[in-house]
């Protein structure tokens, strides 16, 4: 890598002048050799593959070097599997890491091209859904910054998370098409291909305890490598995707009998594996597809770490003292009897050689307590398309309960419950559980999480394993959520807390001495301006609506959801709205509410509440009596890049999931280090934000997790909640009666019939809670030197919510792989 990229053009003009000038002519080199263009004649997408090529490869040097280094050392190897990756735009976050964005901005220019303009043209790689997808993305990022070797293993969705097109205030989906251009950041692997096989048959042969599986269809596992570089370019990790091809694309015999259909069948069949992320299962069509996938990238990636790992030390023997395999969810959860397979059916290890091999390399991480996000799988369907494993899944079953029946006080134990088939609902295996008892160790992502995982869904399990639960909390990466999202404010962070604030963002804490500097705040609301401004003209052009930028910006950002609560806080809006035009005198604070999000295609109601939303919108934003004081804004197609845009320029968060459900979040973090104030419930990491930041620095309601808990046993009758709740009432009577929808008067009926009928969520119980907490925001609002306070302080002490952070509690307490001494410092 040429050090020159890490120093500053201040700190020497010579080498920066020299590095444009690099720059300039790798760029035009790219773009004449690479892609066959005049640059009189290139395009915009032209001049942006260009720099792509030519970043890409300085990323390439730090990559290779980093590979070499982990494999001339035989340090222990982190193999991270999750079926998403929300990787978004990627030059951005490359330049920045290389220290290279001033020196290609400026190299750019010179050549009469905008890079700022060039860079929104990347596709956003949308393939994941939300918080899970980012997660896995920023870790692995954070990995190359901390030195983790590592590698992440997903699938190369043709098509991402749909596109979202708002059409007379509803979702309509539209294929997300991120590969149009083809991706220049990847290499294709196809020496890295392996054989995945479904269904077919079981036999065993002369040899005891020898099985052999032959599959009925076998499809190919092509690889795709994206290097991921780290902060100033110390190390890189690979992010590997896979990508469905079929042994015989094409039947010769089919297709001159003029079968033209049938002729590419197969190939049909074998490439809709990684078509398109999360494919609808509400049918067994979907239900088939979307374990074809789980199966699919998990089996690749089991069997290229198993060859990787016997080519560098020529034995399995050692594999949990050189890999770690982390399990993102249970997506990747059929990694534990495939990596039975593997040991026993094509490596010869007896079960308990390869038990004891498997348990020691897996962990696993869970991200939900919700029933019915914990997957399972019906068996039948397990048996005919993987029966092998099925037949694994089993003997780990009678091996595990018939030891908890022997173990002292087995005999109180409900082996029903801890059982990793589900007898009670149609036979289905329980993925959790499967990933739980094949882990060595299980962790949740908030501290609040980690012990309801103790107390409710994994509750029997922990009284077998009480030492197998632990927690790491989630982190965000600063460089892309602070340092490159929000210039402005890293300017002052740099000058206020030092340049290493860039480097060790736990200096930010030295911030939390300036939370009174009066000038400070005016420099902050300055910075925050210029980013509403930015918003501001994002949603000018993307919904035609203006908003002033000196209201204040009310923000929820993230998956549509009943449980996320969308629905609250739009409830809340019709009450505010109200309450507006009833007292028009009243100095009500100017507010936008800002919601962005996408509902997953087969949820009615979570696109029922998308559409309530944009009713709403449409009615307050067009009444001249409260327009000045209130506007309501539904943001179409989030994604990485609009959250980069959104995030700065908020000053509320809206973190107001029904405490207990939301495993820890992310979107709170980035908005809390960037300075907004959150309200929410006592829910995730919103705990541990609050202990951090101090109760009169967030603004917290509701219901807690035990309050939740206590009111299902014992529901209250929702009529006599909302006859209990002021303003409650109206509010449900407008949206059911078709106020906010003119011309479909029904059109909500069913969505407040069902809050009628069961407050499952506690919209209902907590709404007035929440409404007094958002007046209690208006009043910190009025004090502005109280405000900006507390929003000095959220910065000031949320550096601890790093990626970083969370990566050397996985290294250190989990996977046991020491970060390398330069990330240390």
């Amino acid at each position: 890598m040429n050090e020159t990229a890490f120093k500053t053009p201040a700190a020497d003009a010579t080498v920066s002048e020299n590095l444009v000038e690099t720059l300039k002519a790798e760029i035009i080199r790219k773009l004449t050799f690479s892609l066959g263009k005049n640059p009189s004649v290139a395009q915009p997408h032209d001049w942006l593959t260009a720099v792509i090529l030519a970043v890409r490869d300085h990323v390439i040097e730090v990559w290779q070097r980093s590979t070499r280094e982990s494999y001339q050392t035989g340090r222990k190897r982190v193999y991270y599997l999750s079926l998403e990756f929300l990787i978004g735009r990627s030059l951005a976050d490359a330049l920045n890491n290389l220290g290279l964005t001033g020196p290609v901005a400026q190299a750019m220019s010179e050549l009469g091209v905008d890079l700022a303009a060039i860079e929104t043209i990347e596709p956003d790689a949308a393939l994941g859904n939300g918080g899970l997808g980012r997660l896995a993305a920023c870790y692995l990022e954070a990995m190359a910054s901390t030195g983790v070797p590592a590698l992440g293993y997903g699938i190369r969705y043709d098509h991402g998370l749909f596109k979202q097109r708002i059409e007379a205030g509803k979702q309509v989906e539209i294929p997300e098409d991120w590969l149009s251009f083809r991706n220049p950041w990847e290499f294709e692997r196809r020496e890295s291909s392996y054989q995945i096989g479904f269904g077919g048959a079981v036999a065993g042969t002369d040899k005891p305890g020898e099985v052999i599986w032959t599959p009925q269809e076998t499809v190919f596992a092509v690889a795709y490598d994206t290097p991921i570089v780290g902060w100033r370019g110390r190390d890189a990790t690979t992010l590997r995707l896979w990508r469905a091809r079929a042994l015989h694309p094409l039947s010769l015999d089919a297709f001159n009998q003029g079968d033209l259909v049938g002729a590419v069948a197969e190939r049909n069949r074998a490439e809709a594996i990684s078509k398109v992320l999360y494919p609808n299962d509400s049918t067994p069509t979907g239900q088939e597809l979307r374990l074809r996938q789980e199966f699919f990238f998990t089996s690749a990636s089991l069997q290229d770490l198993v060859r990787r790992h016997y080519r560098q030390f020529g034995t399995l023997e050692n594999l949990p003292d050189k890999v770690a395999i982390q399990l993102n969810d249970t997506h990747p959860a059929l990694a534990v009897a495939e990596m039975m397979r593997l040991l026993m059916d094509e490596r010869g290890f007896t079960w308990e050689e390869a038990w004891t091999l498997t348990n020691g390399t897996i962990s696993y991480t869970n991200h939900t307590l919700l029933p019915e996000a914990l997957e399972t799988w019906p068996v039948a369907l397990m048996e005919r398309l993987l029966p092998r494993h099925m037949q694994i899944i089993f003997g780990i079953n009678a091996r595990f309960l018939e030891g908890v029946r022997r173990s002292a006080g087995g005999s109180k134990v409900d082996l029903a419950g801890i059982s990793l088939i589900d007898e009670q609902h149609g036979r289905r295996v329980r993925m959790a559980h499967l990933a739980f008892v094949g882990s060595h160790t299980v962790n949740g992502v908030s501290a609040l999480h980690s012990r309801l995982m103790q107390e409710t869904v994994f509750a029997p399990l922990h009284a077998i394993f009480p030492d197998r639960i632990t927690n790491v909390t989630n982190g965000i990466t600063p460089r892309r959520w602070l340092l490159s999202a929000n210039p402005g404010l890293t300017k002052l962070l740099r000058e206020v807390c030092g340049d290493g604030v860039s480097d060790d963002i736990t200096q930010i804490s030295r911030l939390a001495k300036h939370t009174g500097d009066a000038s400070l705040h005016e420099r902050l609301r300055a910075i925050r301006r210029d980013n509403k401004l930015k918003l501001a003209h994002l949603i000018r052009q993307d919904t035609g609506v203006s908003i002033d930028p000196d209201a204040l910006f009310d923000v929820q950002i993230k998956r549509i959801h009943e449980y996320k609560r969308q629905l609250l806080n739009i409830l809340e809006t019709i009450a505010l709205y109200d309450a507006i035009r009833s007292e028009p005198y009243r100095d009500w604070a100017p507010r936008v509410k800002i919601f962005a999000g996408k509902a997953a295609s087969n949820y009615g109601t979570a696109k029922a509440i998308i559409n309530l939303i944009n009713d709403v919108a449409t009615v307050v934003n067009n009444d001249i009596t409260t327009r000045d004081r209130l506007k309501v804004v539904f943001l179409p197609n989030y994604n990485v890049s609009a959250a980069e845009v959104i995030i700065p320029a908020a000053d509320l968060s809206e973190q107001i999931s029904t405490a207990g459900m939301e495993a820890s979040g992310t979107g709170n973090m980035k908005f809390a280090l960037n300075g907004a104030i959150t309200i929410g419930t006592l829910d995730g990491a919103n705990i541990e934000i609050g202990e951090r930041v101090g109760e009169d620095n967030i603004v917290i309601f509701g219901m807690t997790a035990e309050q939740v808990e206590a009111a299902k046993r014992n529901p209250r009758p929702p009529e006599d909640v909302i006859r209990a709740t002021p303003h409650l009432e109206g509010v449900l009577d407008a949206v059911a009666s078709g106020a906010y929808s003119p011309g479909e008067r029904d059109r909500y009926q069913g969505l407040v019939a069902g809050l009628r009928a069961n407050d499952w969520f506690m919209v209902l119980n907590d709404f007035e809670s929440y409404r007094l907490a958002q007046r209690r925001v208006d009043a910190l609002w009025a004090d502005q030197g109280k405000w900006w306070r507390s929003s000095v302080t959220n910065t000031a002490h949320c550096g601890w919510f790093s990626a970083d952070r969370s990566i050397r509690e996985y290294a250190e307490r989990i996977w046991h792989v020491p970060a390398s001494p330069a990330a240390k410092g």
